[in-house]
């Protein structure tokens, strides 16, 4: 016992091993664990989440939002919290924005609303419906390639383009059906074909033309469910889609619309023609799917995100609906690479990429898997420079201008519960607590005609809606009624009714 004590020093405390022994090598650290798939999934969604608030309340704030959109959407959740139906008279005066889009999703807002009324709270809704679609995309990248692989696609998701773009564009009805397809896509991959459905049937009530992608839906269904069931389920889903589509755009908005009609046909090609387009008609709108060439920079911004790899994926057909209308419209906004219509693509698309590596366990291999996350995290870094997202790390994000202060201390003046005419940067800043209209509609001769009339000159959105001659004209017109100058400074006249 002593002799074996001896022979091993380290087995006594305080003696230590001579200069002419070895030491032993220290055991080796275990190494970090990563967090689970469900710890992952929610820290990325809690940080993009804090981001989209953070950029869209400063931009708010900043005076980058408008009367068009998010003051149009904060007139109907307003409408909605008080129980009354949603008229927004920067529309127009009477106007129920149930004519113009088809989204009685928006009455789910109405509570909190309530409780915090201002268009902060149509933003924070709106961030966190956004950042909710990283949840089940970066759970489902973890299943599939590990932890690594799900925090590049968890940034790469929240970084995409089409949904920042989305969250810096004040506040849209779409924000409802990110995380539905995110979560819908998911299920479809997984072969959770009645969780699918589920998931994918609320968006007939998000905006009149999902009910294609639902139709969509049904189709993959048909398609890849291997049981009759499921088959018959899916027939079920496509026609309840398609239904639901026709019934919303050619009898419910008709009915709601001021004017009679769905505003948007006008947009489509051969819409006017009637149901039975001439040869020569079909042939010149599949011509316009590829022309002008904008629209090819538009689908490689949207396959750039995912590598090219997604693109293998089934699930991509989903995305075919919207682009088929952005496409064959005469909207050029649709065509671009920019404001919200691209963010209900992005779950999709990363589905895809998810889908293919599932399918492919070549693509699962450490090199080739790194060479599609490399793809992707450089996508997400590139675009992160150009789009809104690197406003946060820019001086300007956290200062307030001059005009930005004279702005909010001049509509200070303005009483609560008054009629009020502004122009389309400064209606958002009035509307929570004020009945608001375009300074460039109704006029002082009008029955609706306001007590306060707001107009900035320096704002920029100079041609929608309201364009700047006619602002100037309509200022002209207040003031030749006797409307008098309350203030005017830093290109901000106030104009109070006598």
């Amino acid at each position: 016992m002593i002799d074996n004590l001896v022979e091993s020093p380290q087995a006594l405390p305080g003696l230590r091993p001579s200069a002419a022994e070895p030491h032993l090598p220290a055991a080796p650290r275990p190494p970090r664990a990563w967090p689970g798939p469900d710890r992952l999934a929610l820290a990325l969604t809690g940080l993009f989440f804090t981001l989209y608030t953070v950029l869209s309340v400063r931009r708010h704030e900043r005076m980058q939002s408008a009367a068009y959109d998010l003051g149009i959407f904060e007139q109907a959740v307003r409408a909605y919290a008080h129980g009354r139906a949603p008229v927004v008279d920067l529309k127009g005066p009477g106007f129920n924005l149930l004519g113009d889009h088809f989204h009685p999703v928006l009455v789910l807002l109405a509570p909190a609303y309530r409780l915090f009324p201002g268009p902060a709270t149509l933003l924070v809704a709106q961030a966190a419906l956004m950042a909710l679609a990283c949840y089940p995309l970066t759970r489902w990248a973890h299943r599939t390639a590990g932890p690594r692989a799900a925090l590049v696609v968890g940034l790469a998701v929240g970084s995409s383009w089409g949904i920042v773009s989305a969250v810096a564009f004040d506040f849209h009805e779409i924000c409802f059906a990110v995380p539905l397809l995110a979560f819908g896509a998911e299920a479809l991959a997984a072969r959770r074909w009645h969780a699918a459905v589920l998931w994918s049937l609320p968006l007939v009530l998000v905006k009149e033309d999902l009910g294609l992608t639902v139709a969509a839906v049904g189709a993959y269904l048909a398609r890849y469910g291997a049981a009759r069931r499921v088959r018959r389920l899916g027939l079920a889903v496509l026609v309840l889609g398609l239904a639901a589509t026709t019934l919303e755009t050619a009898v419910l908005l008709p009915m709601a619309n001021p004017h009679g009609v769905f505003d948007y046909w006008h947009q489509m090609p051969g819409a006017a023609a009637g149901p039975a387009p001439s040869v020569g008609g079909a042939l010149a709108m599949l011509a316009k799917l590829g022309w002008p060439p904008v629209k090819w920079l538009l689908l490689l911004m949207l396959a750039a995100p995912v590598a090219f790899v997604g693109l293998r994926s089934p699930l991509v057909l989903l995305c075919v609906p919207t682009l088929g209308w952005r496409l064959l419209a005469d909207n050029v906004h649709y065509w671009q690479p920019s404001y919200h219509y691209s963010a209900i693509l992005m779950p999709i698309l990363f589905a895809g990429l998810l889908d293919t590596l599932d399918r492919s366990p070549q693509l699962r291999s450490p090199r080739a898997l790194k060479r599609v996350l490399t793809c992707c995290a450089a996508f997400a870094a590139v675009t992160t420079l150009v789009y809104p997202l690197r406003e946060l790390a820019m001086p300007y994000t956290w200062q307030t201008s001059p005009h930005v202060r004279t702005a909010h201390r001049l509509l200070d003046a303005i009483p609560d519960g008054v009629t009020v005419a502004a122009s389309n940067r400064l209606a958002p800043l009035l509307v929570a607590r004020t009945t608001v209209s375009l300074v460039c509609e109704g006029g002082p001769a009008t029955a609706t005609a306001p007590v306060w009339v707001v107009a900035d000159r320096t704002d920029p959105t100079v041609k929608t809606p309201c364009a700047a001659a006619t602002t100037a004209a309509m200022l002209d017109a207040y003031r030749a009624a006797g409307y008098r100058t309350v203030a005017e400074q830093d290109g901000i006249t106030v104009l109070r009714h006598p």
